[in-house]
């Protein structure tokens, strides 16, 4: 650094045609000094981001750590420590990239630095460049020999190249079990390599373990560089086990790294509209909504009819919102179609329903058993079994729905309108000159008015629609005073009956 008085001093000496010559340079030594005194100012700076990012590390803050350790090395892009120390913080966050930058920079200034050597070692290693690693271990074990981490690490190198070589001999020879097996000790020791990832995902993917693949694959792109192609690929897989969002937030992370891409957008116009209808139907399923649930599912079934997953969503949720609507013969045929493609417990739950709407008991009991086979503790088909089986009782007794002619999801008020047509139908009182047909209208009276008794009771009904009649005598429920009660109650009726019993 040029002295500021000296060259005040030469000034000053200096006849005007001395001036004129040396002015040039006069001036770039003046602009050299004041560069020079504007970095010893911002060394104070420097050190104060060192500082702050020490502190922020020690707590556990690594993102302000780093922001100040960018800073420091703003300041001074000569200082090896400060990058030794951004690339500790760059792989506590998982940085491996950014940390090797730095280490290389590091070993570019300070070659002997061996901590920088360990570290880009380790990095080596975890990537499975394995030469790489090796070099960088060797050379700490000139300077070092007895280093115990350096020592260490490279005893790591030659099982793992050895357990890949392995692998690769036993996938060729189609022993997918042993090749993974292999595969798995070796990315044990080098967890940061993509490549490792999808070689596995391809002998999951061979085996048929589907969803094995699909984590290697989604592991893959978190660590890989141009990851276009591992998230078209997860996508692709995605959408062929028949989960079609997830599918679709793939391909879109494939677009957003490349918009142009070929592949991916063609897949991504293929499955958009398949997971909106997919979407939609299930929505409305939700709420219940079924004519637009039976409408979007239809449209999946038009658009998609190769990948079996997606058709088996579509015809499930058919099969569910066609149920909830009582159209039990489309439901029953679309619970089929579903079981065949897939035989899953709720499936043949919501046929089993459909098969009790059309009273058909034995084959409501079978599907719950079936789905009990499939999952044992399915709350669902356990009180569906039951109710199916004292259905299948009742069935023999009493149908106070039919006997109202009302559907088993009618509401109180179309329940009580029923009751009073009936009960003015067959109120005894209209067949005073038949006897025989007086007799008739007695009991069919006596049993209306134990429909509208039990169908407006909700407590009662549901002990009904679970198979147990209230109002059985053999169970010490029926109160036949408060049924006759009720006849001669009927809402106002001008009807004057009395009982006679013969």
């Amino acid at each position: 650094m040029v002295n500021q008085g000296v060259l005040f001093s030469i000034f000053d000496r200096m006849d005007n045609s001395l001036w004129l010559n040396f002015a040039p340079y006069l001036v770039f030594i003046a602009f050299q000094a004041l560069i020079n005194v504007s970095e010893s100012l911002s060394q104070s700076e420097i050190e104060r981001h060192l500082e702050l990012g020490k502190q922020y590390l020690s707590k556990g803050q690594l993102a302000d750590a780093l922001s100040h350790y960018h800073s420091a090395i703003d300041g001074d892009p000569t200082n090896y420590l400060t990058y030794f120390k951004r690339g500790t913080v760059y792989l506590a966050l998982g940085k491996s990239k950014n940390a090797l930058g730095d280490f290389d920079k590091v070993l570019e200034l300070k070659p002997d630095f061996t901590a920088a050597r360990i570290n880009r070692g380790q990095i080596h290693l975890k990537n499975a460049h394995y030469d790489l690693a090796q070099l960088d271990f060797y050379n700490v074990l000139k300077i070092d020999p007895y280093n115990v981490e350096a020592n260490e690490l490279i005893q790591r190198i030659d099982p793992a190249k050895e357990k890949k070589r392995s692998a690769e001999y036993y996938y060729g020879h189609n022993d997918y079990a042993s090749a993974i097996h292999y595969l798995t000790e070796v990315i044990e020791v080098s967890p940061w390599s993509s490549d490792l990832y999808k070689f596995r995902a391809d002998m999951h993917s061979d085996i048929g373990d589907h969803m094995a693949a699909i984590s290697d694959i989604r592991t893959a792109t978190k660590l890989g560089n141009d990851n276009t192609a591992d998230f078209l690929k997860l996508s692709q897989m995605l959408y062929k086990i028949g989960h079609a969002t997830e599918s679709l937030k793939s391909i879109r992370e494939c677009l957003k790294l490349d918009p142009e891409h070929k592949d991916c957008f063609a897949f991504y116009k293929k499955i958009k509209n398949v997971e909106k209808y997919l979407t939609n139907a299930e929505l409305a399923n939700e709420e219940k909504n079924y004519a637009t649930c039976v409408e979007n599912a239809n449209k999946v079934i038009k658009q998609e009819q190769e990948v079996k997953p997606i058709i088996f969503e579509a015809k499930r949720l058919l099969c569910s919102c066609y149920t909830n609507e009582e159209l039990t013969e489309e439901a029953i045929s679309a619970c089929t179609d579903a079981l065949q493609l897939n035989e899953e417990a709720n499936v043949y739950c919501d046929r089993a329903e459909a098969y009790l709407q059309s009273e058909m008991y034995d084959d409501a009991i079978r599907d719950y058993k079936a789905a009990l086979e499939i999952d044992h503790h399915l709350e669902r088909a356990k009180e569906g079994l039951s109710k199916a089986e004292n259905r299948q009782k009742q069935a023999e007794k009493r149908d106070y729905y039919k006997i109202l002619g009302v559907k088993r999801t009618a509401t109180k008020k179309e329940i009580t309108k029923a009751y009073r047509k009936a009960a003015q139908k067959w109120h005894p009182d209209n067949y005073q000159t038949d006897e025989k047909m007086k007799k008739i209208a007695e009991k069919k009276f006596i049993d209306i008015a134990a429909a509208k008794e039990v169908l407006t009771d909700e407590e009662k009904r549901r002990q009904y629609d679970n198979g147990e009649d209230p109002l059985d005598p053999e169970s010490g429920k029926s109160n036949m005073h408060a049924n006759f009660h009720h006849f001669q109650s009927f809402h106002g009726s001008p009807f004057q009956f009395r009982f006679h019993f013969n």
